[in-house]
């Protein structure tokens, strides 16, 4: 008997936030991207700009995949066995800011606190010690969705909440432990960041590393968990271990094995997967080369499915996420000379690519909130351009 009450005590709560949530997305922030024309996109690429804007040949043909567009949530998940609530959570995301209807995402995520340690990551502006300024800038500059930790958003829920979805990073690696360790463990609850009104929950598993099955088990029951309680999952599917270093070359962005690891991060049923672009491939025949068996792969994913163009690298990526009907976010990566150019390279890459969007946090919340807020617009503009096709 109490066990009814309560699962009718979830439901009802899941009817309200899928309703919650639609109006949500409804609303959006009424402002239009600030665009980039083809002419300008093309400029700051500079050299590359025929590479990438005139790719018209890749290995794996677009009609093999499931593409972004308006309808992309209702078109791979409304046959699938997620409830009802965790698809109206997912169009919230997709029903916000300037690219709101578009298919298209882009989100700030300021996790780096616990990550990369909050006095390294917010000394360039301490404005991002508050973390109202974080959910700030994610507003301003017309995101889709802010993520950041438990402590963060919690403490701004109830004035921010229905205003910009939510996504609340369930589990983090510290740097406070001597010597330092690289493990992801649980520092939310699904139910905590459902209590506190959020559209999804993310997570990171560091595939390759010795930690990594007690990561997939976790984070697969955290995921069960937020579905069950009508959340949207997102995972950082990231490939970490030292042995993935070979002569000098870092092979854990390389295209074959962060594609492994997105096919399994759609395995335990993410619903997006955020990845990092690729920068090379062939990792698994540079790890079997230099130190003995390591995995299983096949000449073909490198002659008939990919290619050395960072867009084929990128398109095996989305191949691996069940081919695009999970969806992949590519990151923008640490602050550099130039971001400018680079978010509009990653983002023409992951487009072209058929990925979802992108990504992007110290590029943009290492510097003052203005020049913060036109990266984003820079990024959005990449998505929102119809001459940036899908290759």
């Amino acid at each position: 008997m109490r066990r009814a009450f309560e699962s009718k005590i979830v439901h009802d709560r899941q009817e309200t936030r899928a309703r919650q949530r639609i109006e949500l997305s409804l609303c959006g922030d009424g402002k239009g991207v600030d665009e980039m024309d083809i002419g300008e996109i093309a400029d700051l690429l500079g050299e590359e700009s025929e590479a990438l804007l005139g790719f018209g040949s890749p290995k794996v043909a677009r009609d093999m995949l499931q593409l972004p567009g308006p309808d992309w949530v209702e078109r791979c998940f409304g046959g699938s066995d997620r409830p009802p609530a965790v698809l109206a959570s997912l169009q919230s995301l997709f029903g916000h800011g300037r690219l709101a209807g578009t298919g298209y995402l882009s989100i700030l995520p300021v996790d780096q606190g616990i990550e990369h340690s909050a006095g390294a990551s917010f000394a360039p502006n301490p404005l991002y010690f508050d973390p109202e300024n974080i959910v700030r800038l994610a507003i301003e500059s017309g995101c889709n969705a802010v993520v950041s930790t438990l402590g963060v958003l919690g403490s701004v829920a109830r004035k921010y909440v229905d205003r910009i979805p939510f996504i609340v990073k369930i589990n983090h690696n510290e740097l406070l432990t001597y010597p330092n360790h690289y493990d992801q463990i649980l520092f939310a609850s699904a139910d905590q960041a459902y209590d506190m009104g959020a559209a999804a929950v993310g997570a990171t598993i560091y595939f390759g590393s010795e930690e990594s099955d007690d990561q997939i088990t976790e984070i697969s029951e955290a995921f069960q968990a937020a579905h069950e309680l009508g959340m949207a999952c997102v995972l950082w599917c990231y490939v970490r271990n030292e042995a993935f270093t070979v002569d000098g070359k870092n092979y854990e962005t390389s295209a074959d094995l962060t594609g492994q690891a997105n096919h399994i991060g759609a395995t335990i049923e993410a619903d997006l997967i955020k990845q990092k672009a690729p920068t090379i491939n062939g990792g698994y025949p540079a790890v079997n080369k230099a130190g003995g068996k390591f995995g299983k792969y096949d000449r073909r994913m490198y002659d008939e499915l990919c290619s050395d163009n960072p867009i084929d690298m990128t398109r095996y990526q989305v191949l691996n996420c069940f081919s695009g009907r999970v969806g992949l976010i590519n990151s923008g990566g640490g602050s550099g000379e130039n971001d400018l150019r680079d978010v509009v390279r990653l983002a023409v890459i992951n487009k072209r690519a058929g990925g979802m969007g992108l990504i992007s946090g110290r590029k943009t919340f290492q510097k003052p909130m203005a020049e913060g807020i036109k990266l984003f617009e820079a990024i959005q503009s990449v998505y929102a351009c119809d001459e940036v096709t899908i290759a």
